[in-house]
């Protein structure tokens, strides 16, 4: 059992505890509680307090006396530490779902802004890819030159639809099946200038295209035994080259754009 005692000094209360115990300083531990202070001019001083308790004993709480009842009740607190907030986390909206079932409404949004009103858009889905058919007037001006439009509304839209998505999905946009005839089209030259390649046993340089043109090109004649086919040039000027195949290659005829094969 531990007690408290006070005193002028640190030993004077240690004394009157070993004296109230029974026992010697060797076999008691101090706890110093408070140091003497001395008042002005000998006034309001404060003893010193111990807390004394016999070695091997369990240290019981001591007992409430009117001094340790004043002492408590001037304690103050401890301030509870502040707990951090927890750090915020950013996380990724899933956009995926939405951007995709969104795809029309991008479109028409582009549109819009682009003076194409009254437009109509259809859509069909496949495993391979996203079409997105419009309709309507002035379609022309929406293709633009060669598809040059409507592949850049394309990239606008594809853009948006695959943003934050995990899995890339291909968007078409076409117009008034522009695409599709476009296709035919480049099918159809590049089997007519294939022919043209073998009879006069040179190379034929195609007028320049994007990567999509170029890519129907090499499509095309891809099974074709007797010619091969290949891009030069940089973009927007690349081109495809449609040679003899295991002919000795000669040079194509210079072009009035200053393109240089």
């Amino acid at each position: 059992m531990a007690i408290e005692t006070t005193g002028k000094t640190i030993d004077a209360a240690i004394n009157a505890a070993l004296e109230q115990l029974g026992t010697d300083r060797d076999s008691v531990t101090v706890e110093v509680l408070e140091n003497p202070k001395t008042g002005f001019l000998g006034l309001g001083g404060t003893p010193a307090r111990v807390r004394v308790k016999k070695i091997g004993e369990e240290d019981d709480k001591p007992p409430v006396t009117p001094l340790t009842a004043k002492k408590e009740s001037k304690a103050v607190p401890k301030a509870e530490p502040k707990q951090s907030a927890p750090p915020q986390t950013k996380t990724d909206a899933p956009k995926a779902a939405a951007a995709k079932s969104n795809a029309a409404a991008v479109l028409k949004g582009i549109l819009d802004r682009m003076g194409f009103e009254g437009t109509v858009i259809t859509e069909t889905e496949s495993e391979r890819c996203l079409l997105l058919e419009i309709s309507g007037s002035n379609m022309g001006r929406l293709i633009g030159r060669r598809g040059d439009t409507l592949d850049s509304v394309q990239r606008i839209v594809s853009s948006s639809v695959n943003k934050g998505s995990p899995e890339r999905r291909r968007i078409v946009v076409d117009a008034e099946r522009y695409r599709a005839k476009r296709e035919e089209s480049l099918i159809s030259m590049a089997h007519t200038t294939a022919g043209k390649v073998v009879k006069y046993n040179r190379d034929m340089l195609l007028e320049p295209m994007n990567a999509y043109s170029r890519h129907v090109i090499h499509t095309a004649l891809q099974d074709n035994p007797y010619v091969t086919t290949h891009s030069v040039g940089n973009e927007p000027q690349r081109r495809v080259i449609i040679s003899l195949s295991g002919a000795k290659k000669t040079a194509a005829p210079p072009r009035s754009d200053g393109w240089n094969s």
